[in-house]
């Protein structure tokens, strides 16, 4: 069975990672933030599972190993 692509809108990405839009669009700049997909003219979406893997490796950067209790994706 395929697993389901989720997409989150920046504002579902900013109360995730809880960075600023200015601070995404940054760290996307100096590529070190997963990019955006298009979705329409005006419209653009993150990949949720690339956004969990950029957060657990934020947190493997910092602490050395994973917090406890999560499952390494």
């Amino acid at each position: 069975m395929r697993k389901s692509v989720r997409i989150l809108r920046i504002g579902d990405v900013i109360q995730k990672t809880a960075l600023s839009r200015s601070q995404i669009y940054r760290l996307i700049a100096l590529k070190e933030f997963p990019s955006q997909i298009h979705l329409g003219v005006r419209a653009a979406g993150w990949i949720e599972d690339e956004i969990d893997h950029w957060l657990l490796d934020r947190i493997i950067k910092t602490r050395g190993t994973t917090a406890p209790g999560s499952v390494p994706l």
